[in-house]
């Protein structure tokens, strides 16, 4: 029996040893605590991901990370109504082991469901990628932290984007097929759209069929007119322009009671009046926004606009067609700044991208998988697809992200079709060697038309730091509920204004409901804390 049980002892260190000495290092998770070996852990996880995006299941980089944390997760991938399905599922308290996306989960949600989500501080040193991005980039922790010490969710960075995600876009062939110059001021602008309406600018022999100017309705935030207050001297930031809020001379102000914006308004109800804007400008989604930019074969529809990058907005093949303007001023007799919309940290940081649930039973689990996410070679692919498929691994250090396999896809859409794109959890260095796609080149190319505007604008003044600041639970509260009674208002008035006109007739009684909404309110506490930051700096 004794030797017996000598023999088993020796078999099964030997076992042992053998099994150890075949794990390959590939395997092994990056910087991280091994995982454990054997039957793979399994986690739940939402992700809110663009429409156009592949199964997750198709991602090589995503089921290798899963592989080296040694966890099986299984995704509940989410495309639309997320706003609809959070909050049910939040008071009911059943939900996954992780949330993925920037601000799928907000401040505000930590604040009303307390306790439901896990303070991260206590599982770091079980994720040294996310300490070395904190350390690497200081601005990350303060995003990540909120005013108690507590971290909830942990940010994103992705580095290469530009100051402004708005370009302004006019069709140059169209101007030189009627041999206009490029305006320059407002006016200019409206005698130039009245030409494009009235001259068969795209030359297909239908007068009727161009449209002079197009958004996808709404004022503030992305690709709409807002940007055009630039021409008066107002400095926006798109993540809190698309509430009117906006820095001038050290005070937190609100364009939508704005002199300035009621002359915006005038304007945009002239050009309408005039049969120059899309009749459909308030009613289209995004999808039509885009597909009417991208006209028929080489016969452009829209002759002045706003969008991320030419490429994306009217496709590849009218692209060209199209230049990036400087801003307009408002008027040939103006003579202060010029400015545009700033918005590097909207587009490069966002706040609680990756989220943990409290309740998880396996959450060192999930910190493996969080610790693989943020690996320095994992954000570039989360950003613009895999190795192999997406991005060129050139053997010496760097990396070059590589076109659409299908030549007739622009790069923007290839990249929110192969991967979680600008939605997902990462952290790209500012040390990685990485060639950008066309897409991103020709976005800091046309980006060049705005930079004596943007030069004159000192992000650390005159731009509101709202993704650095954590507001109080009560303060979150009272502005979330004051910007939606002035958003109800501002949009339903801007849309009438704008198509009917009456904004002189109207403006008085507007401000002052605009103050029973809670401006002034907010004012106040936004002005609280960007004082208490700029403190700080």
């Amino acid at each position: 029996m004794k030797k017996m049980m000598y023999v088993l002892l020796v078999f099964t260190l030997l076992g042992t040893l053998l099994a150890a000495c075949s794990n390959d290092s590939s395997n092994q998770p990056s910087n991280g605590s091994a995982a454990p070996s054997g039957k793979k852990e399994k986690l739940t996880a939402i992700v809110v991901k663009h429409a156009l995006t592949k199964p997750l299941a198709e991602m090589e980089w995503l089921q290798e990370i899963e592989e080296k944390a040694n966890v099986d997760i299984e995704w509940q991938e989410i495309t639309a109504d997320w706003g609809q399905k959070k909050g049910p599922m939040l008071a009911s308290g059943d939900i996954p082991d992780l949330f993925v996306g920037p601000n799928v989960i907000t401040d505000a949600d930590f604040a009303q469901f307390n306790g439901l989500f896990q303070d991260l501080n206590e599982l770091l040193d079980q994720a040294p990628n996310v300490q070395q991005m904190f350390e690497d980039n200081p601005a990350t922790q303060v995003i990540a932290t909120q005013t108690d010490g507590r971290i909830l969710g942990l940010p994103k960075y992705q580095r290469f984007w530009p100051d402004s995600v708005n370009r302004q876009y006019i069709n140059q062939t169209w101007l030189d097929h009627l041999n206009l110059e490029m305006p320059t001021n407002w006016d200019e602008l409206y005698d130039v759209l009245l030409a494009f309406k009235e001259q068969d600018a795209n030359g297909n022999g239908d007068p009727n069929d161009e449209i002079p100017v197009d958004w996808p309705g709404g004022i503030g935030g992305f690709f709409n007119p807002a940007v055009m207050l630039g021409g008066m001297g107002i400095n926006l930031s798109s993540d809190v322009s698309g509430q009117g809020y906006f820095v001038e001379d050290g005070q937190v102000k609100n364009f939508l009671v704005d002199e300035r914006y009621k002359e915006l308004v005038k304007f945009l109800n002239k050009l309408y009046a005039a049969g120059l804007i899309n009749t459909e400008v308030f009613t289209h989604d995004y999808t039509k926004f885009q597909s009417v930019a991208r006209g028929e074969g080489d016969i452009a529809k829209v002759g002045f606009t706003w969008g991320w990058v030419a490429s994306d907005r009217f496709g590849e093949q009218l692209a060209p067609q199209y230049t990036s303007m400087a801003p307009l001023k408002w008027s040939a007799s103006y003579n202060g700044d010029v400015s545009w919309s700033y918005d590097f940290n909207t587009l490069n940081y966002g706040a609680n991208a990756i989220v943990m649930s409290a309740k998880s039973k396996k959450k060192d689990a999930a910190m493996r998988f969080i610790n693989e996410l943020y690996a320095p070679e994992v954000g570039i692919q989360v950003l613009f697809g895999s190795i192999g498929p997406n991005i060129a691994d050139n053997g010496d250090g760097s990396y070059s992200v590589l076109p659409p396999k299908d030549p007739q896809m622009d790069p923007g859409t290839w990249k929110w079709t192969s991967t979680w794109a600008d939605n997902g959890a990462f952290y790209i260095s500012d040390d990685i060697k990485l060639t950008l796609g066309t897409d991103m080149q020709e976005v800091l190319d046309h980006s060049e038309s705005l930079q004596e505007a943007l030069s004159r604008i000192n992000p650390e003044e005159d731009i509101y730091p709202s993704v650095f600041i954590k507001y109080s639970s009560q303060d979150n509260n009272t502005m979330s509920l004051n910007n939606t009674n002035l958003m109800n208002l501002a949009d339903t008035s801007f849309a009438k204004w704008v198509t009917s006109g009456g904004i002189e007739q109207e403006w008085d009684s507007y401000v002052q409901e605009a103050e029973k909404a809670g401006l002034p309110q907010n004012l106040e506490i936004m002005q609280r804390y960007f004082e208490e930051y700029k403190a700080r700096k």
